[in-house]
């Protein structure tokens, strides 16, 4: 058995029966994982990824869920057929898996120690002393310092990579043969992702332990999988060995994604592959190729189904596409407008749009620690930031989750009242009686473009409320006419005004936001997170959408984000933030050719690459440990306690942002040293 496939499916279908139909959600997969095999799943939301992963698992709910297949066997057992008793003593076992959000999935009133000691007593029978020696050396072996005083503590007092951690501890408790991570970094920044999926990659190799990881992100897989499975619509269009899959995408919608993401590797300019249109529905699906109707290759011969077959010349590379070998030959040109190439925008700087000088944001908290005592202090969320944004300039707002990014566009926005320091905007001083005069100058576009837009409003009614406030239209029909001209802008349709959020798709709610803030004929646009919820074909349209709104409008954008490849693309000026100070700012190729400062240099090179080869010849610092607590943050230089290269005077000393040059300023006493 040794010789044979770990798992091997064969002819997997999922339906779920709804009240309005029935979807089926994955349609004849068929894959094979070897042992000690890394293998990843990637596609757009919905188009069946994460439904595998739980399918095989049997872990979906059998009164909507009906799972057919020719086999599902692991290890040479069949497990159609298996009871839920069967069942339950392969997972967790044998069998084991990662969710996507640690904090949903440890239970909130148990112990770690209890939540990881549990596998390990009911599976192998350990006794309590057994389980407790075993779970401490889990937590060691994930990289959780004092992990012996750990145990004891709940999920809520662990930041969300040790959350990530703990999860990973638990997945690895009783030494499994097969591991299935769903999305297990999505929510983590650049430097903690690499923690974590070096460890994971780490102890699957020497354990021998296969691993199945459902992403989005294509820098991942680069870094790490061995093989690649290309899903949409619930079907696999293509699937190989990622050094294949890589160099020679054969399929147009594969090429599509890698020609969606903006790479670290390639100078800022031109505009981003998109791949036009929506998935179909499932419920009523294409009766040929599912991606006919967004495929710029298709035919009539595309009313057909095409099934996976091998490419001339491989035998471990397949693909379901008539047109294969001729996407291959063409490449990404297939997706090549007339707007590919255009000139970049020049930021005309006379005098700043926003001027941020020596900003401060400060919190006061308090909590209890156990029943009698309690923890109270204040957070310096932001502490001394100034930057200035000018007209039609795009400034990226970069760092790891609390280092104070979302604080500062909250803080000029007045939303948070700012602590300290001074904002002008067009050469007016803002403050709490100002501000009201200027917010139809500045706009913001959130992260969760269906938390910010009101359920309860067609998005007619959402893009005329401040149309109305702001007497900018004054007239009814005018109204209807400028909402229906606004949706058309950010490439929607007009008719789409008698909808409401709910009824509209993920990038199509963030077009929505774009539109509201557009509304207003804004100066600013604080843009936080705009894209990071979205798939990287719909996050390449919002990214173009932006840039072509910026180039006709004059529009000035904060792009406050964590994916340093967008904030690459997008940037003129780029401000490196961590635990509320700025530790560089400058020009944005500069910055990301040509790095000062250690953190600086660990963010860009926690960031994957998506090209095999370059990812996995590159020398990587990895940023060691977690943020300090911002209640008790380090002395002197704030990253002291994770920089590799600080001494005793980084430690004692604050240092200032001084200018390097022309074009960078750098706050690090050892910069000339480090250079």
């Amino acid at each position: 058995m040794t010789n044979s496939p770990l798992l091997d499916i064969s002819n997997l279908q999922v339906e779920f029966k709804l009240k309005n139909g029935v979807v089926r959600a994955v349609d004849n997969v068929s894959f094979q994982v070897d042992r000690g095999e890394f293998l990843a799943i990637v596609g757009e939301s919905g188009c069946g990824k994460s439904v595998t992963a739980l399918s095989i698992m049997k872990l979906l709910p059998k009164r909507v869920a009906e799972i057919k297949s020719d086999y599902v066997k692991f290890d040479g057992q069949d497990l159609t057929n298996f009871s839920e008793t069967e069942m339950r003593k392969i997972r967790g076992c044998r069998m084991s898996m990662i969710f996507q959000e640690p904090m949903t999935s440890l239970n909130p009133v148990l112990t770690i120690g209890d939540q990881l000691t549990e596998p390990l007593i009911t599976h192998l029978e350990m006794n309590a002393e057994e389980a407790t020696k075993r779970a401490v050396e889990l937590l060691n072996m994930v990289g959780i310092p004092e992990p012996q005083k750990r145990l004891s503590q709940y999920p809520h007092q662990f930041s969300g990579g040790m959350r990530q951690r703990v999860m990973i501890a638990i997945g690895l408790a009783c030494e499994p043969d097969l591991i299935i991570a769903d999305e297990p970094t999505t929510a983590l920044d650049v430097t903690i992702q690499a923690q974590i999926l070096e460890l994971l990659k780490d102890i699957c190799s020497r354990m021998g332990v296969a691993v199945i990881m459902i992403t989005h992100n294509l820098g991942v897989v680069a870094a790490y999988a061995d093989k690649v499975n290309v899903m949409y619509a619930a079907r696999i269009v293509e699937k190989g060995k990622a050094s294949e899959i890589f160099a020679s995408p054969s399929h147009p919608y594969t090429i599509g994604l890698l020609r969606s993401v903006p790479r670290m590797d390639k100078k800022r300019g031109g505009r981003l592959a998109t791949i036009d249109g929506l998935p179909p529905n499932l419920m009523a699906p294409p009766s040929g190729c599912r991606f006919q109707p967004r495929c710029p290759m298709s035919t009539d011969a595309c009313s057909e189904v095409p099934f996976l077959s091998n490419r001339k010349g491989s035998s471990k590379h397949s693909v379901a596409c008539f047109y294969s070998e001729d996407a291959l030959k063409k490449g990404s040109s297939i997706y090549v407008s007339d707007k590919e190439i255009f000139e970049p925008i020049n930021v005309k700087k006379q005098a700043p749009l926003l001027s941020v000088r020596s900003l401060k944001q400060h919190f006061g908290v308090s909590f209890r620690s156990g029943w009698l005592s309690s923890i109270s202090g204040t957070v310096k969320a932001v502490d001394d930031v100034s930057f200035d944004v000018y007209p039609g300039e795009t400034v990226g707002l970069v760092g790891e989750s609390g280092c104070g990014k979302t604080s500062v566009g909250r803080a000029i926005l007045h939303l948070n009242l700012p602590t300290g320091g001074q904002l002008e905007f067009n050469s007016k001083d803002l403050n709490e009686s100002s501000i009201a005069l200027v917010r139809q100058d500045m706009q913001v576009i959130f992260q969760d473009p269906f938390s910010s837009l009101n359920p309860r409003m067609t998005i007619g009614e959402i893009l005329e409320e401040p149309l109305k406030v702001h007497n900018i239209v004054t007239e009814t029909d005018a109204r209807f006419e400028r909402v229906g001209q606004l949706l058309t802008k950010v490439g929607l349709y007009a008719y789409m005004r008698d909808r409401y959020p709910h009824e509209l798709s993920g990038g199509q709610r963030q077009r929505v936001g774009i539109a509201r803030a557009l509304c207003m004929e804004p100066k600013l646009i604080i843009c936080d997170e705009p894209v990071s919820a979205l798939d990287v074909s719909v996050q390449a349209q919002i990214i173009n959408l932006l840039e072509d709104l910026q180039r006709e409008l004059g529009i000035a954008y904060l792009f406050i984000a964590h994916d340093l490849a967008v904030v690459k693309h997008i940037s003129h000026k780029v401000i490196v933030m961590y635990l509320g100070k700025i530790m560089e700012i400058g020009d944005g190729e500069t910055i990301y050719q040509e790095p000062k400062h250690p953190y600086t240099k660990a963010l860009l090179d926690a960031a994957p690459i998506p090209d095999p080869k370059i990812e996995r010849n590159r020398k990587k610092i990895i940023l060691k440990g977690e943020l300090p607590s911002p209640l008790n943050p380090p002395r002197g230089c704030v990253f002291s306690s994770r920089c590799n290269l600080a001494t005793d005077d980084c430690k004692e000393i604050i240092p200032k942002l001084i200018n390097f040059s022309k074009d960078q300023s750098v706050a690090c006493i050892k910069v000339e040293e480090v250079n």
